[in-house]
């Protein structure tokens, strides 16, 4: 790996295709390139997440995850090939009931704020959703494994979780949206 990294201008994406890890070369803007994007991107903004003060436990997780979505890009980057595993999809639904059940039932909806790490990790939430779009889209085209999509679908729904366990780890709460009709059917 050291060898095929020691050159990172390489020149040869100037014409609008990129590299494959099968070597073929696939337009930049081709679905699978999305979905490649996607789950970097997402890895870098929990990379961003990681420098707010965290739970260890939430931290350890964080880490973890970063890890599996370096799998999941080396999946997508490599057709037909997998790295990433069922169990891996098995792990976030043990952290997401884990992190569920220390929280209060929801009864309104919530705005992505609260603290710094809470509103980052809803950042991180979102684009979640996105590559998980851009997975779908890219397996209606092409044969994909589940475990990309499903990987992505639990994450955002972690996500969700621990951006509330971070609203509450300094003894704060959720943003709760202040719907109009929701207000006058309380007063009605």
């Amino acid at each position: 790996m050291a060898n095929r990294l020691s050159q990172i201008a390489t020149r040869t994406g100037d014409n609008g295709t990129t590299g494959l890890g099968d070597n073929t070369r696939v337009s930049k803007d081709s679905l699978r390139v999305h979905a490649m994007g996607d789950v970097d991107e997402l890895n870098s903004q929990i990379g961003v997440l990681l420098c707010e003060e965290l739970p260890p436990g939430v931290r350890e997780l964080l880490v973890e995850v970063q890890h599996q979505l370096f799998n999941l890009g080396g999946e997508l980057s490599i057709p037909g090939f997998e790295l990433l595993k069922p169990e891996a999809v098995a792990l976030l639904d043990e952290a997401l009931a884990e992190h569920n059940a220390k929280l209060p039932r929801l009864a309104e909806f919530i705005l992505p704020a609260g603290s710094r790490a809470a509103a980052l990790a809803h950042v991180c939430r979102t684009v979640a959703r996105r590559a998980e779009r851009a997975v779908v889209a890219l397996g209606a085209a092409e044969p994909l494994k589940d475990a990309p999509r499903q990987y992505l679908n639990r994450l955002s729904d972690l996500l969700f979780v621990l951006s509330r366990v971070l609203n509450r780890m300094n003894g704060g709460d959720d943003v709760y949206w202040k719907s109009e009709r929701m207000a006058r059917a309380a007063t009605e």
